[in-house]
């Protein structure tokens, strides 16, 4: 797709990214597969994250989570396809998420890069909660290719 490094799942960078910030941490997101153009984060079920609304079995999680990881697997997915991932900046110009149904569980997201160009990223991602399909994004990023001054 890209000029990328050849093995992107191997940048050792990316769990010390997660483990390093505070609010990806605290969420303990997981890059469960990372290749050129495409992320898969997950998040397991944790009950601070959800919004209590009684129901019988688990409540559904906070959307703000949900919008968190389109946001994330896509800077991910963009970065995978940057010659130099770890010195790049990327900030999201544009996140759009559509709720389906209530994200309940463990969460999966899957992110694809639909376009990179010189300084603009487009991404797609899908959630999938426990009891589906639960939302879709698509997010636009700013990028920096050889950081800010780059």
């Amino acid at each position: 797709m890209t000029d990328g490094p050849d093995e992107p799942s191997a940048w050792p960078e990316w769990a010390s990214f997660v483990e390093h910030h505070g609010y990806l941490s605290w969420l303990d997101i997981d890059v469960d597969h990372l290749e050129d153009g495409r992320a898969v984060l997950v998040i397991e079920r944790n009950e601070d994250f959800e919004n209590p609304t009684g129901t019988e079995g688990y409540d559904p999680v906070h959307g703000g989570i949900v919008a968190t990881l389109i946001d994330t697997s896509s800077a991910f997915a963009l970065r995978s396809t940057l010659e130099n991932p770890s010195e790049a900046f990327l900030t999201t110009t544009d996140l759009n998420v559509s709720y389906l149904r209530p994200a309940t569980g463990d969460l999966r997201a899957e992110a694809e890069v639909l376009r990179v160009g010189g300084s603009t990223g487009v991404t797609d991602v899908t959630i999938e909660g426990e009891d589906g399909e639960a939302a879709v994004g698509r997010t636009t990023y700013r990028l920096f290719r050889d950081g800010i001054d780059g």
